[in-house]
């Protein structure tokens, strides 16, 4: 009898969907470009990836699998860096071997096709703050490899295949998504199984179908505070979604990624803020002894106002550690004498070394390499440093090479000559710049990290700021794959040192280096940044590529003096809000756990009451200094 033809129904496609053997070396060797459709056969739907062909390459069908974690056989040259289970096996296994993941073979890559039916959970991520990435589990355990879309695309595909299945936020991990069929008796069970909702009533699903979004969340009330304000229908009263809920933390969502959280309350209004006068004289916050008398008001006339450039010199090594705000005209003599010893000792270190000992030494021969191009061209705009021989770039060089030598675990990373041509312009001194250097380097040495851990947790932070004070815009961002806010890398290295004029530079460094009114106050001036170009934005045709290129585009153009007042009133904004979620308080210093409680979760959490107790003093002042700014009297005072 002959066979009936097999008929094939393309749903959905999308190009650009690319699979990375070895994260660490993304280049187009260790990239496999590819497709990834959705298509019925014989009515059954499945997730399909095939790879683009490749003439070029020269390379065995590959397929993925789970590492059993008894030794089973790997290949070493399989290093994603980022999901550290997965790991390219040898072709060389029989079928029945493999029967868990279909992989259909075309040209020289291997493809994969998984039914829908089979899916048990799809996890979106962003990897190197940039692109989005799918992980496909199936209902055996098994999971796919990772998809990078390189071309955006996620959203459309989840839309697609929410015509075939029901995905619902897993109750432990905001990004991850648990499938389910269309089919209302299943999906009561799985509901039952994962024991999302309290009372297990017969009218669960009926109340999805008519709101799956109250339903849904609703159950979800524990791990995200996201629609909550939204959500207050009269079913979850009745089952006891209280509001001490909606400020819990996702404990176990240790890594940055898509979690969902908005302030869940009214924000008030944004209270006018002005800047004051600069710190203009220096003589009187000193004892007879040469002391500083009040450290914290120097500090709070310094954000308000930053310093005249003929006081910055001297006030700027207090500000960045290299004189303690304590010590007396006679002690820090004494630190300069020490300080400037200790500095040619280590500049001594690398100079000594011979051209045949560098050959042999390929860290500080990188090193020197990077700095010397990297001096080239920094600020040659500035007269500091512009035209060829000049005496600034030699101590640009040789203060980064000495850096080198007092952190050789870090040594010098790419960004760093950009902090250190503004210290070196006002010091106009070797030794002081250096050490003014290893003080805000401590301030900011996490951004250099080859990790970037550091920077993935502030754009984390940066994207939980926002989505209290815009949600709106958060989710545009969203819609063109643009909610990893990527495009405020820069930004933060470095502090925003490519954004502004050289003179702006300085007059903001000091304003951060105070510290006030909360140690992430860089983050508080991307959200002023970016709340200032929603109108450009919202309703616009840009994607993810001309969001980039507009964002690029504001170097320059942005007011320092309206992005700082604009930047503190979202501070006091936000910290007046009595309803604020728990992430977004520690984010700006308003409330901290402490490690006895984290210990010791029955005992009185005395230190943690003190904090929550400041930060209501907060609010209670932010309350208080709307109405006293208004007048036009004096500004607030921060702890």
């Amino acid at each position: 009898m002959e066979a009936k033809p097999e008929s094939h129904k393309l749903i959905f496609e999308k190009e650009g969907v690319y699979i990375h053997t070895n994260a660490k070396k993304n280049n187009q060797d260790t990239s496999i470009p590819g497709f990834i459709r959705i298509v019925e056969r014989d009515g059954e739907p499945a997730l399909e990836w095939s790879p683009v062909e490749d003439e070029g390459r020269n390379a065995p069908a590959v397929f993925y699998t789970r590492k059993d974690g008894d030794g089973g056989e790997e290949e070493t040259n399989f290093d994603p860096g980022y999901e550290p289970d997965w790991a390219v096996i040898s072709t060389v296994k029989r079928e029945r071997e493999r029967e868990h993941l279909p992989v259909r073979h075309t040209g020289q890559w291997g493809s994969f096709s998984l039914p829908l039916s089979e899916l048990y959970s799809l996890r979106r991520a962003r990897f190197s703050l940039g692109r989005n990435f799918l992980v496909l589990t199936g209902r055996d355990g098994q999971t796919l490899p990772p998809l990078h879309f390189h071309r955006g695309g996620t959203r459309e595909l989840l839309r697609a295949l929410q015509r075939y299945i029901i995905l619902t936020p897993s109750p432990v991990d905001a990004r991850l998504f648990l499938a389910y069929p269309h089919d209302s008796g299943a999906l009561s069970q799985s509901f039952d199984e994962l024991h999302l909702f309290d009372d297990g009533t017969s009218d669960l699903v009926s109340r999805f179908i008519q709101d799956p979004y109250a339903t849904t969340f609703g159950g979800f009330s524990k791990v995200t505070n996201f629609f909550r304000g939204a959500l207050r229908t009269q079913e979850l009263s009745q089952h006891g979604r209280g509001s001490q809920d909606a400020h819990a933390p996702n404990s176990t969502d240790e890594e940055p990624g898509f979690e969902l959280i908005a302030c869940g309350a009214e924000l008030g209004p944004k209270p006018e803020v002005t800047r004051g006068p600069p710190l203009d004289h220096w003589e009187e916050f000193l004892d007879t002894q040469g002391r500083v008398k009040e450290p914290q008001r120097v500090k709070e006339i310094v954000f308000r106002g930053g310093i005249v450039p003929s006081l910055r010199k001297e006030v700027w090594k207090f500000l960045l550690g290299f004189y303690p705000w304590n010590s007396t005209t006679e002690e820090r003599e004494e630190i300069v004498r020490v300080k400037t010893d200790e500095y040619f000792r280590m500049k001594v270190q690398w100079r000594s070394v011979s051209e045949e000992q560098e050959m042999r030494n390929s860290l500080l021969r990188g090193y020197r390499s990077l700095i010397e191009r990297d001096v080239n061209r920094t600020d040659r705009h500035n007269p500091f440093f512009s035209g060829n021989d000049n005496p600034g770039l030699t101590l640009l060089h040789d203060v980064l090479m000495t850096y080198c030598m007092y952190n050789f675990d870090l040594g010098y990373v790419q960004g760093m000559s950009d902090l250190l041509s503004p210290l070196l312009f006002v010091t106009q001194n070797e030794v002081e710049s250096f050490w003014c250097l290893t003080g805000f380097m401590q301030l900011v040495h996490q951004n250099f990290e080859e990790s970037q851990e550091a920077m993935k947790q502030q754009l984390l932070q940066l994207s939980l700021l926002l989505r209290a004070l815009d949600p709106e815009l958060c989710d545009y961002l969203d819609s063109q794959d643009s909610g990893s806010l990527c495009f405020c890398f820069r930004w933060l290295l470095i502090w925003f040192k490519r954004e502004f004029s050289f003179e702006d530079i300085l007059s903001l460094w000091e304003v951060l280096w105070t510290r006030l009114p909360c140690e992430n106050f860089h983050l508080l001036m991307a959200c002023s940044i970016l709340e200032s170009q929603r109108g450009e934005l919202i309703g616009s045709d840009h994607d993810f590529n001309t969001i980039l290129k507009h964002i690029n585009e504001l170097t320059m153009k942005l007011d320092l003096h309206t992005v700082l007042c604009d930047a503190e009133a979202i501070y006091l904004q936000l910290a007046g809000c009595k309803e604020l979620p728990v992430k977004v308080q520690e984010v700006l210093g308003l409330y901290v756990t402490s490690s006895s409680e984290e210990e010791s979760p029955d005992s009185e959490p005395k230190e943690s009451d003190a904090l929550l107790g400041q930060s209501e003093a907060v609010a209670a002042s932010a309350s208080q200094t709307r109405t006293s700014l208004a007048s036009q009297s004096s500004a607030p005072t921060y702890p």
